[in-house]
């Protein structure tokens, strides 16, 4: 009955997914601060889609300041921007609406149904947060990925990779040196040359002890 019980607590748990774009030489950023738009991006309809229904089906929506910003700055806005595309006004509308949890030391409030959590416990408030959450959880934001890595948090990755090497820029994860052993779970193509992966990844608790 023990064992019943475990296995359905975790199937229950949620699971956290570290969605980013990325170029072939796995950097998220040419420019410090171009935050998803950068000129190598190829993003299309057909790919804004698919993120529009990634984001829909999410549970819960976690975010580091300086990420969750950008997005804060743009998105409520672009609901009602007639001068954008139907796709680019419905993630607008998925976005705001989304429950989110913005990690901040700095911030307290935040709008568009996102609550604020920090201090020096807030991994521990994550994995709180993870254990009663049922479905998946995207993070946003290298600083916040990599502490979640870190603590043997981080479940998978969800990679759009872009057909460019940048050579120099921020990589994925930030100031992280150990193999990471990954399980590939999906992966997609679309039209521009983009191929989106879903991967799981194994013993991250084991590499985050080295």
């Amino acid at each position: 009955m023990q064992n019943a019980i475990t296995i359905l607590e975790e199937e229950m748990m949620g699971h956290f997914v570290y969605s980013m774009q990325v170029s072939l030489d796995l950097r998220i950023e040419q420019v410090p601060g171009d935050n998803g738009a950068g000129e190598w991006l190829r993003i299309d309809e057909e790919l804004h889609r698919e993120f529009n229904a990634l984001t829909q089906a999410l549970a819960l929506m976690v975010q580091g300041r300086v990420y969750y910003e950008v997005m804060e700055e743009y998105w409520p806005q672009a609901r009602e921007d007639a001068s954008l595309p139907d796709f680019m006004r419905e993630y607008g509308e998925i976005w705001t609406a989304k429950p989110k949890v913005l990690v901040s030391r700095t911030r307290h409030s935040a709008d568009h149904n996102t609550r604020v959590i920090g201090g020096d416990d807030a991994i521990e408030q994550l994995a709180a947060l993870r254990a009663g959450t049922d479905g998946s959880i995207s993070v946003g934001g290298a600083a916040l990925a990599t502490q979640l890595l870190r603590a043997g948090l981080l479940d998978e990755l969800l990679l759009c990779t872009h057909p460019a090497i940048l050579g120099f820029g921020r990589p994925l994860f930030d100031d992280y040196d150990l193999p990471i052993e990954l399980d590939l779970l999906e992966q997609r193509s679309f039209e521009q040359g983009v191929t989106m992966h879903r991967y799981a990844i194994r013993d991250v608790k084991e590499a985050s002890s080295c």
